[in-house]
């Protein structure tokens, strides 16, 4: 029997001081951009240097890496700070500086994307700006018309577009780019009529989103993210709201993270007076994003780390705690597996009842968070000591083991092979991007990401057609 860990052995601790294994740097740096909003607290700290670091290493020997993870970050996984944090530090380094035109192209999607780079690269490195970044970022301007600009225009920000305009002297290249570079220098652009601004000069109440919606003025994020206030309202025509919110279409346009439709679900089943429509219309907008996707054969035993060190909010300004993406991601992956057998675990393990006809969102919050610690080889003891042959292995956690124990996950994973089922994969979805990992060698496959684009992974990579690494040298 050969052994299965015969890549990267070496050993390490993790944020906790416990054994785990050292990633590469490639692997590191997509599980530290594919879970981060950059510069933000996790529970074992914000790792914001340490993923500068990293990208600093590779893009001394790979730019093109680094330069297509910008890229697949933004617009793959609808990530935009860690995206902007990586467009700037290429166009910083000496060997990632070739990049920056493409790479600001791709990663600049809205017109607020430009100005946030540009504080980026001032936050970090100050002036002088790089000249590759100043015309790049001239450039993108120039995609955008007077309305796009006006919509991101002002507020209480350090960089605006005037700021732009003068740090990089662009130059307009015709008549109408003319006047709106002159809007922007005398303060003088229009203002925008945007759903806020209405909002603000009449105030949140029923007529003002009736005329709001009748006027088609709220995108599908505004209505999602408003979704509370609205329902708070009663307009009489908030039936148009959920109509577009379940809209198939409107849905797969959005782009919108899956935990956005979770956390809108958990504020407006509070409300006593939402009814269960709108809860309906949240489930199904959820069902589309699992609803193409290929089933996975046979026996799927998945793990969801429901421990203490999961219970941290992924941003300063968000509800949604990584142990809420793990529970939700869990119950997404149960509904494309032909037969799945789902624990919860912390320092105890539970055996989880997930009907693949009950609501995605509602089992997910069904599911116990207990807090306790995080003992990551107890759902694999469960599977080998009741002799459960599975086909493959799903952990979603943040892959911080603090618990000893007799054996490590791996060897647990190696008795596993040589006993049951020696074909079994592992794959584990690293939530948190903290730069260790559990599991080595062959049939091993790390994924990182909040949406629901890490599952392509799993099918493919036991195909030996793609990774989510060999995906990302290969993207563009």
């Amino acid at each position: 029997m050969s052994k299965f860990n015969t890549t990267n052995t070496m050993k390490t601790v993790n944020k906790s001081g416990h054994v785990a294994y050292a990633m590469a740097d490639k692997p590191k740096l997509v599980t530290q951009v594919l879970t981060s909003f950059f510069n933000e607290e996790k529970y074992y700290g914000d790792n914001s240097n340490e993923l500068i670091a990293t990208a600093k290493a590779i893009i001394k020997s790979d730019a093109h890496f680094v330069a297509n993870l910008a890229r697949y970050a933004r617009k793959e996984m609808h990530l935009r700070s860690v995206s902007h944090a990586l467009a700037t530090l290429l166009a910083h380094e000496t060997e990632g500086k070739p990049y920056t035109k493409e790479v600001i192209a791709d990663v600049v999607e809205r017109p607020d994307d430009i100005t946030e780079i540009m504080a980026c690269y001032l936050n970090m490195y100050g002036k002088p700006i790089a000249n590759g970044l100043k015309k790049a970022l001239a450039a993108a301007l120039g995609k955008f018309n007077e309305y796009q600009i006006a919509k991101y225009n002002g507020g209480n920000k350090a960089v605006k577009f005037k700021d732009i305009l003068k740090l990089t002297h662009v130059k307009p290249i015709n008549d109408e780019q003319d006047k709106i570079f002159s809007e922007i220098i005398n303060d003088t652009l229009p203002v925008a009529e945007r759903w806020e601004t209405e909002l603000s000069a009449k105030g949140n109440t029923k007529e003002v989103w009736e005329n709001l919606i009748d006027g088609n003025k709220l995108g599908y994020m505004a209505m999602l993210r408003n979704l509370r206030n609205i329902i708070n309202a009663a307009p009489a025509n908030i039936d148009k709201v959920y109509a577009k919110l379940a809209d198939k279409e409107q849905v797969l346009k959005s782009k919108q993270l899956p935990f956005r439709f979770y956390a809108a679900y958990a504020e407006v089943a509070k409300l006593p007076n939402a009814g269960t429509k709108v809860l309906d219309v949240l489930e199904t907008a959820i069902q589309y994003s699992v609803e193409n996707m290929p089933k996975l054969s046979g026996t799927t035993v998945i793990a969801i780390d429901t421990s203490g060190s999961m219970s941290s909010s992924i941003s300063n300004k968000s509800t949604v705690r990584c142990v809420d993406i793990a529970r939700l991601l869990a119950v997404m992956a149960s509904h494309i597996c032909d037969n799945a057998i789902v624990y919860s675990f912390d320092t105890s393990i539970h055996k989880m009842q997930i009907s693949t006809r009950g609501g995605i969102i509602q089992t997910a919050q069904s599911i116990m968070n207990c807090g306790g610690g995080t003992n990551l080889s107890l759902p694999l003891r469960e599977i080998y000591q009741n002799e459960i042959k599975a086909d493959r292995f799903l952990m979603f956690s943040d892959n911080e083991i603090n618990y000893r124990y007799e054996y490590t996950c791996q060897t647990l994973a190696d008795k596993y092979r040589q006993t049951i089922n020696s074909n079994l994969w592992v794959h584990a979805i690293d939530l948190q991007g903290y730069g260790t990992q559990q599991f080595i060698g062959s049939k091993t496959n790390i994924i990182a990401g909040w949406n629901e684009k890490i599952f392509e992974f799993i099918a493919l990579a036991e195909e030996g057609i793609d990774t989510q690494v060999k995906r990302i040298e290969n993207y563009l």
